[in-house]
């Protein structure tokens, strides 16, 4: 199969373990380029990945040759960028959140489909093995009907480590913009589309410290909800409970259960693409680990870049797809809407449960 050649804009904090795994993991990409506001950031990752350019983004999106760009810069210029890159007749991938507003996210995804093209949306992490073998015990009848779900993301924010934590506090950002589409995403492949969602969300902390470096003693005024509890109506009839939150010092939740007529699933680090997976029977005395069925266990960032080359050259429908990026920036929002009116919030958008990957894939292949 032809190599897809790809450019990378946005050379921060994620874009190591992409640049690692799009030069040296997924055999069907080229990475030909990268670029970024920081010129000399753009040539140090470059020189780092062997990247035979680092270039302005305009360069990158002028450049003939490039069919994916693949936009790792901050939520607040996801839809800029993006659109940039579809206005220029490329195919694009994103980090999470498609963009901050479902206007601009709404636009993207008519804009790629009045040009025949295709757009993909972090997370990827639902194709690892992980996920991908709760999907099949799910399939397969493991836990009978889902009637419900958990999930819970739970911690104390990001000013303690990251280098440049303030966006996270600003709009755009928050436990639910900035983890939400992990713990989403992952219901949503699950357990299909959701209809309604009920919301109550507050600022627990109205400014923060930061106290890494380089910028220790900076003070962040918090702009978006900080802790944001949810319920979710599935069109398939099940219910979900979830907790986003930089609110709390610590937790014992689990990540996300699936609970079924004849047992209950534990579903393992949304934010990871392995496991452990382990499933509870009824009439069953003890929990059970699950051998994974699927491959992609290690951190493989990237995985839904590699299956929109193979959908561009397959003429298929890549599974990290524009519908399912907006589909959980709608629920993102629908919680907030949510709690601002004191009413449900009906879900507007809807899409198709990715398809599941098939077994006994080799790392680095896709079908």
């Amino acid at each position: 199969m032809e190599k897809v050649k790809i450019g990378i804009i946005g050379c921060g904090n994620i874009s190591p373990i992409y640049m690692k795994n799009c030069t040296q993991l997924f055999k069907m990409l080229e990475v030909k380029a990268c670029a970024d506001l920081i010129p000399e950031r753009a040539r140090a990752r470059a020189e780092e990945f062997g990247i035979p350019k680092a270039c302005s983004v305009d360069e990158l999106l002028s450049d003939p040759e490039i069919e994916i760009v693949v936009n790792l810069t901050i939520p607040a210029a996801h839809a800029e960028i993006c659109m940039a890159a579809l206005k220029a007749g490329k195919h694009v991938y994103v980090e999470k959140p498609l963009a901050i507003t479902r206007e601009d996210g709404m636009k993207l995804v008519e804009t790629a489909r009045e040009k025949g093209l295709l757009i993909g949306v972090a997370p990827d992490t639902f194709m690892g093995g992980g996920i991908q073998t709760c999907i099949k015990l799910i399939d397969d009848g493991w836990i009978g009907e889902p009637v419900a779900a958990t999930a819970f993301m739970m911690c104390h924010g990001h000013e303690g480590w990251h280098p440049d934590p303030e966006f996270y506090y600003k709009v755009g950002g928050g436990p639910m913009f900035d983890m939400g589409p992990y713990y989403l995403t992952a219901l949503v492949a699950l357990l299909g589309p959701v209809k309604r969602v009920t919301g109550s969300t507050r600022i627990s902390f109205p400014e923060r410290t930061i106290t890494s470096e380089p910028k220790y003693g900076t003070k962040i005024k918090v702009e978006v909800p900080t802790h944001v509890a949810g319920i979710m109506d599935f069109e398939c009839g099940a219910i979900a409970t979830i907790i986003t939150s930089f609110d709390v010092w610590s937790a014992q939740l689990p990540r996300i259960e699936i609970y079924g007529t004849t047992g209950t699933l534990s579903v393992p680090d949304p934010n990871t693409f392995g496991g452990p997976v382990f499933i509870k029977r009824q009439g069953e005395e003890s929990w059970k680990e699950v051998s994974l069925t699927h491959g992609y266990t290690a951190n493989s960032r990237g995985l839904g870049v590699a299956d929109m080359a193979r959908a561009i050259r397959s003429n298929r429908k890549n599974r990290a797809n524009g519908q399912l990026g907006y589909h959980v920036l709608d629920i993102m929002h629908g919680f907030h809407d949510s709690s601002d009116s004191g009413t449900h919030y009906v879900v507007k958008s809807t899409c198709e449960r990715p398809k599941p990957l098939p077994m006994g894939l080799t790392d680095g292949f896709l079908d």
